[in-house]
């Protein structure tokens, strides 16, 4: 996978952000959706590849666009030569309601990786531990809440009492709210957007420590493919419940259903991208900011391998000779 395609996919979330950032605030989640997938789908097909989305909008008779399975890219029109096969995990906006609410950290997501590269994760929950560089192998998934704490704290050099962490605020998370709140650390609950959450984790800064919790199993990957580039760690099992779960999960080629799954295991390919362009302003990036002249956005690209981090500030002009640019 060449490295110059980071750039490709940098104008692919860059033009599903600047579409579904027209609905911001208009309370009209699923067209704020629709957009986006739209966007991301027309710019996809002008990116030179032979891609297949393999987490996407969901099964091909659900989505009309971005279904898994789906096949995209240059390939898909042009037979005038060789595209490398690439496997694209998308989430064209992540946080629809944080959208069309004008709540932060919305934004619009995809991950690249040479074929066989992101693990086929079925629309399922999963429970989810995330930690950045110096914890990672300080934490279990199975571990009881304030040993983790406890380890993270340690590894990065201060008291419980001064950790964030952030959970989904779901019912769901009634009990685990509690275990976090007994040891003194303190939470951050938020409503959407536990990928976003999971990438601030493993940035030194944003003052987010871990994220804890049940979530997207496709999310997770998306994850995974994050911390594969910051050098981060997510343990992550499917919650398999039902058997229309196994069957699910059978379908997508997964057996072992009780499998602590890491970020390895989630998106092993040996070459990563991830991007991100940021809807509404989050803890890492600004959403898309429109003007007279123009339109900018705040993106992160990200690569393993050569192992860069990019955040992308962009200016789109519009086509008149008295356009001004504006700093």
């Amino acid at each position: 996978m060449n490295a110059d395609l980071s750039l490709e996919f940098l104008r692919v979330v860059e033009q599903a952000a600047i579409a579904c950032g027209h609905t911001m605030g208009q309370g009209e989640r699923d067209k704020a959706d629709h957009v986006a997938v739209e966007a991301m789908r027309k710019t996809m097909d002008s990116v030179p590849i032979d891609g297949t989305i393999v987490i996407g909008e969901g099964e091909r008779d659900e989505a009309p666009m971005l279904y898994i399975g789906e096949k995209v890219g240059m390939a898909l029109s042009r037979a005038d030569g060789k595209y490398p096969a690439i496997d694209i995990a998308v989430d064209p906006l992540e946080g629809t309601n944080l959208c069309a609410t004008g709540a932060p950290n919305a934004m619009a997501v995809l991950a690249a990786s040479d074929r066989g590269g992101l693990l086929h994760a079925p629309d399922l929950y999963m429970e989810k531990l995330v930690v950045g560089p110096s914890s990672r192998n300080a934490v279990d998934l199975d571990a009881p809440v304030h040993e983790n704490l406890k380890s993270i704290a340690r590894c990065l050099g201060r008291s419980v009492e001064d950790l964030v962490i952030i959970v989904l605020d779901r019912p769901r998370h009634e009990s685990l709210i509690a275990e976090i709140r007994a040891t003194g650390a303190r939470i951050r609950l938020i409503g959407d957007g536990d990928l976003s959450a999971g990438i601030a984790a493993a940035v030194v800064g944003s003052g987010v420590h871990a994220v804890m919790g049940i979530g997207g199993a496709p999310e997770g990957v998306l994850t995974a493919a994050a911390m594969r580039c910051l050098n981060g760690e997510i343990f992550a099992r499917l919650v398999v419940t039902k058997p229309e779960h196994e069957e699910r999960c059978r379908a997508m080629g997964i057996t072992d259903f009780k499998k602590i799954y890491r970020a390895r295991d989630l998106a092993p390919g040996k070459q990563i991208i991830f991007a991100a362009t940021g809807v509404t302003d989050g803890t890492l990036l600004r959403g898309v900011r429109f003007f007279g002249d123009g339109t900018r956005t705040s993106s992160l690209i990200m690569q393993n391998s050569p192992h860069q981090i990019r955040f992308i500030d962009s200016i789109h002009v519009t086509m008149k000779g008295d356009a001004k640019i504006r700093f």
